[in-house]
């Protein structure tokens, strides 16, 4: 399914998001901590075309490198000049090719609601960095406000599958993102599972009213 969209997959994070999706991948790569070491290595999880990736790459002063990691080979390809300081690796996100201990942090944007086994993506990630390293994950939720609430779910479940069905030409794939989106956990037990899979002082925000949260813990 990700490989059928990858062409217009840019193309309509940018339309269906209005753009917010740049200002919410900044708002991640912001929690991140970098600048404690600019010359690190990081990880992309779930990396996509690596538009996450690129976002922590072209920071003024990020002098490391960036390894995004997916399976969908098709996105990576499409992703793989954005930055000359992220490089894709096509890899699993439940058995990463790397060792303990690898990576001075993690990011992941929208993709820990794919994974077939959430917990065990959490434990991989964990293994792979290195103590006091910071994980961020940015993800949908669903608005708390009840006016918003019902706009928002109008919109993702109406008018979204919609736009993406006519702009990517697959009949499923934007049918999938509002029921993904549902049956994901909420915040606070997205939170609790990451304490579970070993991170600590693990925190959340909500972004755009709710629309997504970006959680951020320390290994």
């Amino acid at each position: 399914m990700f490989a059928a969209v990858a062409p217009r997959y840019d193309l309509l994070n940018h339309l269906l998001s209005l753009n917010l999706d740049r200002r919410w991948r900044r708002a991640a790569v912001a929690r991140l901590g970098w600048e404690a070491r600019p010359d690190g290595v990081y990880l992309d999880l779930c990396a996509g075309t690596m538009d996450l990736a690129a976002a922590l790459a072209r920071e003024p002063r990020f002098r490391g490198r960036v390894i995004g990691a997916d399976f969908v080979v098709p996105m990576l390809a499409l992703g793989r000049g954005k930055s000359a300081r992220a490089a894709p690796v096509a890899a699993d996100a439940l058995l990463l090719p790397f060792p303990d201990r690898a990576f001075d942090g993690a990011l992941v944007g929208f993709g820990v609601r794919n994974l077939t086994d959430l917990d065990a993506g959490l434990r991989e990630t964990a293994r792979v960095l290195r103590p006091g390293a910071r994980f961020v994950v940015l993800e949908f939720a669903t608005p708390r406000f009840a006016p918003l609430r019902a706009i928002y779910l109008l919109y993702f479940r109406r008018v979204l599958p919609a736009i993406g069905r006519a702009v990517s030409k697959h009949r499923d794939a934007y049918t999938y993102l509002p029921e993904s989106v549902k049956t994901f956990p909420e915040p606070e037990a997205l939170a609790a599972r990451m304490r579970a899979a070993g991170f600590a002082d693990v925190r959340f925000e909500l972004l755009a009213g709710g629309i997504c949260a970006v959680h951020h813990g320390t290994r």
